[in-house]
C-alpha cells in the first residue's frame, strides 16, 4: 500500500509544474513567485519606509546605486554595512575550452566584482 501511494504522488505533482510552464508570465506583469527584486520595488519600498514620493525614492536609489557603480570603476571597494562589501578583483589570464567543438582558447586577464557578505547577515539568514 505505502508503494502505491508513493506511485500516484510521484505522478501527480508531475503533470502540474509542466502545465504551468506552459503558461508563461506576461512580458508587463510583476511575477508573484519571482525572487528578485526590482528596482522599481526597491523605490517603493524607499518611498513608503521614508515618506519620500517616489520620484523622489527614484533619484535617491538610482544615486546610490551610480555612486556604487562610480567607485567599483575606480578600483575602490564599497562597504554597505550590515549588508556586505563589494569590490574589484583581477582575474588571471587562463586557458579554456570552447563548449561544443573542445576547443582550447585562451581567456584574457580581466576584472570582475566580488561581494563578501557582512557577518550580521549571515547570522540573520
Amino acid at each position: 500500500m505505502l508503494l502505491t501511494m508513493t506511485k500516484k504522488s510521484a505522478k501527480a505533482p508531475a503533470k502540474k509544474p509542466a502545465a504551468s510552464a506552459k503558461a508563461a508570465p506576461k512580458k508587463g506583469a510583476v511575477a508573484a513567485e519571482s525572487n528578485k527584486v526590482a528596482k522599481t520595488q526597491l523605490v517603493e519600498m524607499v518611498a513608503d519606509r521614508t515618506g519620500l514620493t517616489k520620484k523622489q525614492s527614484e533619484e535617491a536609489v538610482s544615486t546610490m546605486l551610480e555612486s556604487i557603480v562610480g567607485a567599483l570603476r575606480e578600483g575602490k571597494s564599497v562597504g554597505m554595512p550590515g549588508l556586505g562589501t563589494l569590490s574589484v578583483k583581477q582575474t588571471a589570464a587562463r586557458t579554456g575550452v570552447r563548449p561544443g567543438t573542445s576547443e582550447k582558447i585562451q581567456i584574457p586577464a580581466g576584472k570582475k566584482v566580488a561581494f563578501k557578505v557582512a557577518s550580521t547577515l549571515k547570522g540573520n539568514l
